[in-house]
């Protein structure tokens, strides 16, 4: 049988890079690894670390096509980070200016959840432990 170990990392390709570069390192706390310009592809792609754990690859291309990325379009659905007190970090983005969801509960797990929106529309889950 397939044995897999963990998730390596998420790949999220961005429409402004210096944007999406600010949102997840600046407003999210993610810390940089690595970063590449390739200019073969006239292409950045970053490496982030999500709290020494996961690894986010944040990538530009130029003119990438658009993508539906709302929470129940067919595909890959969102991303979700694990939280220690909701409510504070809500309030943490919205002084960010961050649009937040209201924060809702889990009809299964009774855990209290709120979604926001990168700078390109990705839908993101901030999920309380």
């Amino acid at each position: 049988m397939l044995q897999i170990n963990r998730i390596h990392h998420v790949a999220i390709i961005c429409s402004d890079y210096q944007k999406s570069k600010h949102f997840y390192t600046e407003i999210l706390g993610f810390k940089i690894v690595n970063e590449y310009y390739r200019a073969e592809r006239q292409s950045y792609k970053l490496d982030l670390s999500v709290n020494d754990l996961y690894q986010i690859e944040l990538f530009s291309f130029p003119n990438p096509p658009t993508r539906t990325s709302r929470p129940e379009a067919c595909g890959l659905r969102h991303i979700a980070f694990e939280v220690n007190k909701i409510n504070e970090t809500r309030e943490e983005l919205i002084k960010e200016n961050i649009d937040c969801e209201e924060v809702r509960i889990d009809e299964f797990t009774n855990k209290a959840f709120f979604f926001i929106e990168d700078p390109d529309g990705l839908p993101i889950e901030f999920y309380e432990k």
